[in-house]
């Protein structure tokens, strides 16, 4: 017999997940877990399957706002705040996992952690992850907000908050909430301004990144920096 019983032939989520762990399980398993309970006429996981096909996954789903989330059918509150509350901890982890490591040797760790932090709001943002000389999180701030077509960035302010927090390098991020992902040339005259403004203090801009939805653009794969 299992350690925490014997479970039915036809075993829910949430007994999968006990008695084979939670890597035997598929998307919208973990997800049916997560929401705990169903709606009329459906089950957990009937409305984890509706979910991840109407949005055509879990990094979409995840990106979406908390407004949209509590109109989609079947997800009151309560299944909302789950969702929510497994996406900061997500977030949480992948911020331990920049800390302690290298934002070089973990590239998906930051894009996975700045798609958490950035798809699903509705203004625009500007963010950076201030490194050390091991290239290890610092600090990840929000230096500017803007409205949904721009924002003002500053480059004095950015090397002054670099030099505060005793930065080595330090990776740009900022939003678009319009859902395109390609960096604007505007994009690219900014970060052009930024990397010599930090140069000018031996500061490294080492990347980046446009976050639209799910798509996270690099500036260094694109050979834009």
């Amino acid at each position: 017999m299992s350690p925490i019983g014997t479970w039915p032939a036809t075993e829910r989520p949430r007994e999968r997940l006990l008695v084979h762990g939670a890597a035997a399980l598929t998307d919208a398993e973990l997800l049916a877990v997560v929401l705990a309970t169903g709606c009329a006429g459906a089950t957990s996981l009937d409305l984890a399957h509706d979910l991840l096909a109407r949005y055509r996954g879990l990094a979409a789903l995840f990106a979406e706002s908390t407004a949209a989330l509590a109109r989609s059918k079947g997800l009151g509150a309560a299944k909302v705040a789950r969702l929510l509350a497994g996406v900061e901890i997500a977030r949480r982890l992948l911020r331990e996992e920049v800390t302690h490591g290298s934002a070089l040797t973990s590239p998906e760790a930051v894009r996975d952690y700045l798609r958490l932090s950035l798809a699903s709001l509705p203004h625009e943002a500007f963010v950076a992850l201030f490194l050390d000389s091991q290239h290890r999180l610092l600090a990840a701030d929000e230096l500017f907000r803007g409205t949904l077509a721009q924002t003002s960035v500053y480059p004095r302010e950015i090397v002054k908050a670099a030099l505060a927090r005793n930065a080595a390098a330090v990776i740009f991020a900022h939003n678009h909430p319009s859902g395109v992902a390609e960096p604007s040339r505007a994009d690219e005259l900014l970060t052009q301004a930024l990397k010599q403004a930090l140069a000018l203090v031996d500061i490294r801009t080492l990347d980046h990144f446009v976050v639209a939805g799910h798509r996270v653009v690099s500036f260094a794969e694109r050979g834009l920096l």
